[in-house]
């Protein structure tokens, strides 16, 4: 989504052969080394993908924003399935697969998609097409999760059909949020210097002709790549195995590092335990169901020992955050062990972990592939906040979004007893309704004609069923009542949809 300063109404090596020294004249000949296998052709194992991608205004929530066209190389990894980054199908109307030589196109469709991992799996829509442009194909094997230090590639193909491989080596692993804030997952961080080539989005990242990870990111001041890991891939693959994508599992809490001596004391924990304070349990997570409290301290989750900054010894890779016990090691529906210390005692509880739809949240941090809720009346414009509406305030929008909507955001225990989402006028468009309202902007609502507003179908409902002749509405911020005429405000909506707003209301 490109960022806006407003939120307006009516409104981003070619590898030199060793030089072969001349063997001394009294050595016997070393034997021939066999000559090594010829590299597979991994131009038989990926596919270019064009996407047309088309988001809706946040200003404007009843139109979309100009489309946008994106092209990418992507992994074969299955029988007529293919896997690329999420953000490649986001809000996408179109999506085509392209034969590497240009030759052959099948429309795909989105089999699998998971935006906080941001990893999607792609497969034809059409079954005749997707067998001409497959036939000759090859999938890829999924490496073995690499180490530090070991080489990597990266594959791009040109337009004239060369491969172009480039080099890198695996500098550091970790949790990190690489698409969505606040989701982390399992990421390897590679040093390459990337060439300017066709197709440079979503590239396979190779080793010895398998699959090991998916280019995210790639930074050309720093030359560091961000790759979609080899364990996150295969259990994304996995679970999109039988058609019926549950997601990555969540268990529902923030934390704090406990490394503050003042808080270990008042936490009661020993100089040689670790643990991370609770902060918040998010409301019907697994965390809040097994019966797990804000003030509690993680110590362990299955045995694995949590440090006092958040980190636990993973077998393979070291040190890692503990997230990665729960997304990359954990499936939907199976539980884990928590060793806690609740006031100084001991306390052990098996969560069944689940699926946190964004959707339920009192803010959504994303909203792909789905259109936003909204309602005109009379010309007084009503959305439900998202953090995507809140970062179309500009580059800076956590200190140029108004007060409330942050608060709403940051600590959703205080207004989730009261609402589902939050629903807040936006503004209004000038007209015989709205006289005197021109100002008001940024509100909550709380009640429209004396019926308390939860989400934006509760607030159609109030506006319907209400059968006096003028509309109240009372806001959460200021303790005063703004009144709509509904003969006029009817009329007004009338004259809306004349003047080409193609619909007055959503509520999905």
């Amino acid at each position: 989504m490109r960022p806006i300063h407003t939120l307006p109404l009516l409104f981003v090596l070619t590898a030199c052969e060793p030089r072969k020294s001349e063997p001394a004249a009294q050595a016997p000949a070393a034997p021939a080394e066999a000559p090594a296998p010829p590299r597979a052709d991994l131009k038989a194992s990926v596919v270019r993908i064009n996407a047309t991608q088309q988001s809706w205004n946040p200003g404007q929530p009843w139109e979309k924003n100009p489309p946008n066209q994106r092209r990418a190389l992507a992994a074969i990894v299955g029988p007529q399935r293919v896997i690329t980054t999420s953000e490649l199908v986001a809000d996408a109307t179109y999506l085509e697969f392209e034969s590497p030589d240009g030759t052959h196109f099948s429309q795909a469709k989105v089999i699998a998609v998971d935006y906080e991992a941001n990893l999607a799996l792609l497969g034809p829509a059409d079954e005749t097409e997707g067998k001409l442009l497959f036939e000759k194909t090859t999938p890829l094997e999924i490496t073995a999760p690499p180490k530090i230090g070991q080489a990597l590639e990266i594959l791009q193909i040109e337009e004239n059909g060369q491969t172009l491989l480039t080099p890198g080596s695996l500098q550091s692993i970790d949790v990190t949020s690489n698409f969505l804030p606040g989701h982390g997952f399992l990421t390897y961080l590679v040093k390459a210097s990337m060439q300017s080539a066709a197709s440079s989005y979503s590239l396979p990242v190779v080793h010895d002709g398998k699959l090991t990870g998916v280019l995210i990111s790639y930074n050309s001041k720093d030359q560091i790549c961000d790759v979609a890991s080899t364990d996150i891939i295969s259990r994304f693959l996995q679970e999109s195995a039988d058609d019926d994508y549950q997601g990555f599992p969540s268990l529902g809490i923030s934390i704090a590092r406990t490394e503050d001596a003042s808080l270990r004391q008042w936490l009661k924990l020993a100089d040689d335990q670790g643990g991370i304070y609770i902060q918040t349990v998010r409301k019907g997570g697994a965390a809040e169901t097994a019966g797990v409290k804000k003030g509690d301290v993680l110590l362990a989750i299955d045995g694995q020992a949590i440090d006092r900054r958040g980190y636990y010894q993973h077998p393979h890779y070291g040190s890692l955050f503990w997230g990665h016990l729960i997304r990359g090691e954990k499936s939907t529906g199976e539980s884990v062990t928590l060793s806690l210390l609740r006031e100084g005692q001991p306390l052990e509880l098996k969560p069944v972990l689940t699926r946190e739809e964004e959707s339920a949240r009192l803010v959504p941090g994303y909203n792909f592939d789905k259109a936003p809720n909204f309602l005109i009346k009379g010309g007084l414009v009503f959305q439900e906040l998202s953090r995507p509406l809140m970062e179309a305030y500009g580059e800076n929008w956590q200190s140029r979004a108004p007060l409330n909507f942050l608060d709403a955001m940051e600590n959703p225990e205080k207004y989730e007893n009261q609402m589902n989402r939050v629903v807040f006028l936006s503004g209004s468009i000038p007209t015989p309704a709205t006289v005197g309202y021109e100002s008001l902007r940024n509100l909550i609502v709380r009640k429209v004609n004396g019926k308390e507003i939860k989400d934006m179908k509760t607030l159609i409902a109030a506006f319907k069923g209400n059968l006096n002749e003028r509309h109240s509405i009372e806001f959460v911020e200021e303790d005063f009542t703004v009144y709509l005429d509904d003969a006029v405000a009817t009329g007004v909506d009338a004259q809306l949809l004349q003047r080409g707003i193609t619909r007055l209301s959503r509520a999905e």
